[in-house]
């Protein structure tokens, strides 16, 4: 096989044929699958051939058989879970990544991409008000930006009792703390199971998830020995905040590390809206976030922040004969994150805030709020809907009444495929969960939900009155 770059130019006009045309049709289509897994799963058995098939046969296959399976999530009508679409500049800029193919670990390799991820830390860090001599590093996603802060915090305290991990393991270790609010989020939980740390003890929280400085205080008090305290910014039901300033007082004073899981929350910080409420962020130890929520760029992109340079490159930083560093002995991108070899997943960031500036970034985070308020005030408009939370920010969570009829609801606007909002429980109660997230949501998007919910609401009010015409 010999490198010859006319072999990109097809394929590569092929791939953005069908990316347009898969973008063209957003505003408009269904925002669910058409077709389920098994349906797909027969299309896609298909034998290996014995002979090469042209790329750019492939990609027009590839988009062919994928299509009646993808989910709109770019759609500013996808409301389920927390995931945002993508905007112009950092899908462009994600493509650009892909074909430059850089291994972003060593600065001295690769220096364009280093470069660039270390003006979008700055940019973050400005943004959200954070210690401008942090540590900023791009992982897979916010799980892994959970696990680097939590991992460069387990290195630190336990240091400061005389134990060495990256040595000795936990074999034999002071018995470590963990600390988190009652409604702490599965990703903290995966990230200590990969540490070795267990679940966490859970503190207190209050009617809307925020972890109560009360019962914070008094699970500090019985600890023994090093400690690490996770709070949480934007609850996944409610969107709250954690007190921040007080939490980390009472942390601090204990000797213990302050981590908050800001997945998607961390990005009110850009805003002076929020300034009350996350007050006393800065003063934590670390923070992780996810860029393809709040932000809007492409999957594959977490964001960790830890304020001491030193204990996150002591958790992950590797040395071996074939690696150049930089002669400056400034951190590489690998001692940040868990991987030695990734793609420069934080170009996409640059692209985005470079696109957005700062009034772009903070109208992105304020637009999201101001849709989920509207969407809510819609929703409680209709009869029998009932919003449980106060919506502080991006996340509403809807009763229809009892758990049957809420989870019957969900499904009915699942099945309608004018929207999509995701079913959960929360505080004991089946809810409709609805996370604004994408960046092209707009006011008539808004009206499209709220019709389609109150549509699903009559299908089911119909049925239990036996109406023959459900």
């Amino acid at each position: 096989m010999t490198y010859r770059p006319e072999d990109y130019r097809e394929p590569l006009e092929q791939a953005a044929r069908a990316a347009r045309e898969w973008l063209d049709s957003l505003p408009s289509r269904p925002v669910k699958p058409r077709e389920p897994i098994d349906t797909l799963s027969a299309a896609m058995h298909l034998p290996l051939t014995e002979q090469p098939t042209d790329a750019a046969e492939v990609v027009a296959e590839l988009a062919r058989l994928a299509d009646p399976g993808l989910m709109p999530i770019g759609s500013g009508r996808f409301f389920g879970w927390v995931m945002g679409g993508t905007l112009p500049a950092a899908l462009a800029a994600d493509w650009l990544v892909s074909a430059w193919d850089q291994n972003n670990g060593l600065r001295y390799a690769t220096p364009a991409a280093a470069a660039i991820e270390e003006r979008a830390g700055a940019w973050i860090l400005d943004l959200l008000h954070l210690p401008a001599a942090s540590a900023v590093g791009f992982t897979t996603g916010g799980t892994m930006a959970n696990f680097v802060g939590l991992a460069a915090g387990r290195g630190a305290v336990l240091r400061s009792v005389g134990w060495d991990v990256n040595r000795d393991g936990l074999t034999g270790a002071p018995r470590l703390t963990v600390l988190a609010g009652a409604e702490v989020h599965s990703s903290v939980l995966l990230a200590l199971r990969y540490l070795g740390l267990g679940e966490p003890t859970m503190v207190a929280a209050d009617p809307q998830g925020r972890i109560r400085p009360d019962a914070l205080s008094a699970a500090l008090a019985s600890v023994d020995g090093p400690c690490l305290v996770v709070l949480q910014a934007g609850n996944l039901h409610s969107g709250a905040f954690d007190p921040m300033r007080e939490s980390v007082r009472l942390a601090h004073d204990a000797g213990a590390w302050v981590h908050v899981d800001g997945a998607f929350g961390l990005w009110a910080a850009a805003s002076s809206r929020w300034a009350t409420a996350l007050d006393g962020l800065d003063t934590a130890d670390s923070w992780a976030t996810d860029a393809h929520k709040t932000l809007n760029v492409p999957y594959d992109c977490g964001i960790a922040v830890v304020a001491d340079p030193a204990a996150v490159r002591s958790a992950f930083a590797a040395h071996t004969s074939y690696f150049v560093r930089d002669d400056a002995g400034a951190a590489e991108p690998m001692d940040l994150v868990p991987e030695l070899s990734r793609r420069a997943r934080g170009i996409p960031v640059w692209a985005a805030l470079r696109s957005l500036g700062q009034s772009g970034t903070v109208a992105l985070v304020e637009g999201l709020a101001d849709n989920a308020g509207a969407l809510a005030e819609g929703l409680a408009a209709l009869p029998g809907v009932e919003v449980l939370n106060d919506v502080v920010f991006t996340q509403v969570s809807v009763s229809f009444g009892s758990d049957d009829r809420t989870v019957r609801v969900t499904q009915a606007l699942l099945e309608d495929g004018a929207v999509w909002m995701s079913g959960s429980h929360w505080r004991g109660r089946a809810v409709l969960r609805i996370s604004v997230s994408n960046w092209s949501t707009d006011d008539t998007d808004v009206a499209v939900a709220v019709d389609a919910v109150a549509r699903a609401l009559a299908a089911v009010t119909a049925a239990d009155r036996g109406d023959p015409r459900e």
